[in-house]
């Protein structure tokens, strides 16, 4: 499981350390796409092989479902994580995300997220803001 949020730099060549507790999950690879809110999205690869059947049943004459493999499909990558336990984020995925220097590491429970510092502290300011909101709309699922 991820949990947990880490700062970590990124270098000149796009590599950013896996943080350790996530790499024990991961073993050597994991496949990273864009996320929905200008993050990305890492994926363990069981989960990635049961997340992509799941779209791989869709109908391919749904709009939607094209779109939807699009989105997480295209610009899909796999990455290998090196001795030191980075991994190596293409450039047009750290471009869309906007990752330089701080990348911020997010558990999500099954996955976890890339997000630029800029981005990861407004979203934090905007969950902050309506955390009651957000909470309300789950209270019929107990939570």
């Amino acid at each position: 499981m991820f949990l947990g949020e880490f700062e970590h730099s990124i270098d000149d060549k796009g590599r950013v350390a896996v943080p350790a507790r996530f790499r024990e999950v991961l073993g050597e690879r994991f496949v990273v796409t864009k996320g929905f809110d200008s993050c990305l999205q890492a994926f363990p690869m069981p989960y990635w092989q049961e997340l992509r059947e799941k779209v791989d049943r869709l109908p391919i004459s749904s709009p939607d479902a094209r779109n939807l493999r699009r989105l997480m499909f295209a610009p899909a990558s796999d990455v290998d994580i090196d001795r030191q336990g980075r991994g190596l984020i293409p450039q047009s995925l750290r471009e869309y995300a906007g990752l330089a220097e701080l990348v911020v590491i997010t558990g999500m429970g099954n996955y976890f997220e890339l997000w630029s510092l800029e981005r990861w502290r407004a979203t934090q300011e905007f969950i902050s803001a309506n955390a009651a909101e957000i909470a309300g709309k789950f209270s019929e699922l107990g939570i």
